[in-house]
């Protein structure tokens, strides 16, 4: 856990590239001017002993720039000397959800900016935050969290003489769970959550769904003893519970057990382009440049992502959602004489999927054959675009005793 009592040498700290859509739909990103120090720098702050850093980054930022956040994806941390001792600040990217217009003068902050990225870099103070700007811009800023999270630690098997599904949390499951309310709620303050059934689960999300003031959906699939698993139907009951959380475009927090939960990673990667396994790793992004198709892998599997997850940690799977169809090219009834020759209109599972040929670079360098000239009603081929519900960002675990 975070320590930063006077007999630790690194100072832990974080904070967050809080964002908002600008005018013009380019995120604007929230500075603060400290009066101290007469700087402007990304909103962040030290942590609190036993504070997770996700909750600190959220803490901070809404004390120091009146923002309320929801964490998307990890950015990359910074490191530099406080007083002859080591600190590192650990950066999330952030939507902001609302606003406290109170909150700004205070103790630390005496004023604010909104800025387009661009803009951003050229006004912070310090350098180490160009490195932290250029990654937010490097990806999608707009995503939604799909959670994955392990049930916190229950009594043990063999000190239980009932029904495995009323196996409780143990003394420190309790404690856990009640730390995961803040802890997920810094990534989805407005959540729907989905349970096994199993009383070990239920009461995991139970203190963060009354937080939230959500209430718990048991999905009797997710119970590794229920019915389901004895019949063979809960495989495929998974893995469509996971593509509708996925296509509905709201966060979500699935709690299941360390049985199942890769058939749950697997199912939701099957779900997802942006991948290096997946079918479609290619995709072009809602908000960005007219131009612009991102080629090749968005988002790295982590190697840890095939290792068991602690009882309380969890995966955030950040998920952009798959563009909207490309408007097609009218064409003029009467063509000026000699008009340059209009691009070809691609087809949204056109601008997922890598372009055929192996010297494609646009449009118009894919062969004119027929599946190009198919009516607008036609779909693409199974296990192909017509499977992707989202496009993965990122993929970052987090647990109640890790960062």
């Amino acid at each position: 856990m975070p320590n930063n009592k006077p007999g630790s040498r690194l100072i832990k700290a974080a904070g967050a590239v809080a964002w908002r859509p600008g005018p013009e739909g380019e995120p604007e990103i929230l500075l603060v001017h400290r009066q101290k120090y007469d700087d402007w720098s990304l909103p962040k702050g030290k942590t609190e002993p036993g504070e997770p850093l996700p909750v600190t980054a959220v803490r901070e930022v809404l004390e120091e720039g009146g923002a309320r956040l929801a964490l998307g994806r990890r950015l990359v941390s910074v490191r530099y000397n406080v007083s002859g001792r080591p600190k590192r600040v650990h950066y999330w990217a952030a939507r902001v959800e609302s606003i406290d217009e109170r909150a700004v003068p205070n103790a630390e902050v005496d004023d604010v900016a909104w800025l387009p990225a661009t803009r951003a870099v050229e006004k912070v103070s310090y350098v180490h935050d160009h490195g932290v700007l250029a990654d937010f811009a490097a990806r999608p800023a707009t995503t939604v969290p799909l959670i994955l999270l392990r049930h916190a630690k229950a009594v043990a098997k063999g000190n239980w003489k009932r029904s495995d599904a009323v196996r409780p949390l143990d003394d420190s499951g309790r404690s856990d769970a009640k730390t995961l309310a803040d802890l997920l709620a810094s990534f989805a303050p407005q959540p729907r959550v989905i349970s096994s059934p199993a009383l070990r689960c239920t009461d995991t999300v139970r203190p963060f769904a009354e937080l939230t003031g959500t209430k718990v959906q048991e999905e009797r699939a997710l119970y590794i003893h229920g019915r389901e698993a004895r019949d063979g139907s809960a495989g495929p009951a998974i893995t469509e519970l996971v593509r509708e959380a996925i296509a509905s475009g709201e966060p979500t927090v699935i709690c299941a057990h360390r049985e199942n939960l890769p058939v749950l990673q697997e199912a939701a990667l099957a779900a997802l382009a942006g991948h290096p396994a997946a079918e479609i790793p290619a995709a072009e992004f809602p908000g960005g440049s007219a131009d612009r198709v991102v080629g090749g892998p968005i988002a790295e599997i982590p190697r840890e992502w095939d290792d068991d997850l602690p009882t309380g940690g969890f995966w955030v799977l950040n998920v952009a959602q798959v563009p909207a169809p490309a408007e097609p090219v009218t064409e003029p009834d009467e063509p000026a004489a000699d008009p340059p020759a209009p691009p070809l209109a691609r087809r949204w599972w056109q601008l997922v999927r890598p372009l055929r040929g192996e010297n494609a670079a646009s449009a118009d360098d894919v062969p004119n054959d027929e599946s190009d000239q198919a009516d607008d009603g036609d779909v693409p081929d199974a296990g192909t675009a017509a499977d992707v519900a989202g496009v993965l960002i990122s993929a970052d675990r987090y647990g109640v005793t890790e960062p």
